[in-house]
């Protein structure tokens, strides 16, 4: 409860960390992003309500958080938690059943979701899946499992970083503050969750009419 009360009323904790942090609340916001996106443990921190929290802050001046430094810190923390998976996810496939323990900490519903998505779409993948919550999470860590060629991976990365960080900021920038956005706040949030996992159970029930005719 802790956790979903943190997410669904994030702008709420914002404020409290901009008041008792200051300026500090910059590298907050990049260990947040830089945790969502680089251990493959903890998929289900608030990336995108966070950036868009952070960013409708940032057009408040009484906030006193300048936009470029929280786009800044979110997209440089979600470039380099990627890498930083993508390293983990080569980790792992190299040390094998050695460290089969790190393996019972991921959670595997959400990881075979993520493979799927990743060989229907291929390195594209890396850009789509930043926009889904938990999938965002497993790509770059099944990327480096995969052997991918680091040098490709990275083009995506940073792509994806970018696009996904300048959306929820830009968004969140110019309508955060609007009177209906703020009043139902813990709404949007789930709206912005709801059809961000829209793409992979599309692609879901595809496969399962899929195998459905399969039997017939």
């Amino acid at each position: 409860m802790g956790l979903i009360s943190f997410i669904l009323h994030i702008d709420d904790h914002l404020v409290n960390i901009v008041n008792q942090f200051g300026n500090y609340t910059y590298l907050i916001l990049f260990a947040i992003i830089f945790i969502e996106t680089g251990l493959v443990i903890f998929p289900f921190l608030p990336g995108d309500s966070l950036i868009f929290a952070a960013s409708a802050m940032a057009a408040n001046t009484k906030y006193g958080l300048d936009i470029w430094l929280v786009y800044l810190a979110v997209v440089i923390a979600a470039i380099l938690g990627d890498s930083a998976n993508y390293e983990v996810g080569a980790w792992s496939t190299r040390a094998g059943s050695k460290h089969a323990w790190f393996n019972k900490l991921i959670n595997e519903k959400n990881r075979y979701a993520a493979e799927n998505f990743f060989e229907r779409h291929g390195s594209i993948t890396i850009v789509i899946g930043r926009f889904i919550p938990f999938i965002r999470t497993f790509v770059p860590f099944i990327s480096g499992g995969s052997k991918m060629h680091y040098g490709h991976f990275i083009t995506y990365n940073i792509l994806g970083g970018i696009l996904w960080t300048g959306l929820f900021s830009i968004i969140g920038y110019f309508f955060g503050n609007l009177p209906i956005v703020k009043t139902h706040f813990s709404l949007i949030v789930i709206a912005i969750i709801l059809v961000s996992v829209v793409p992979i159970a599309i692609v879901a029930l595809k496969k399962k009419m899929t195998l459905k005719k399969g039997f017939h």
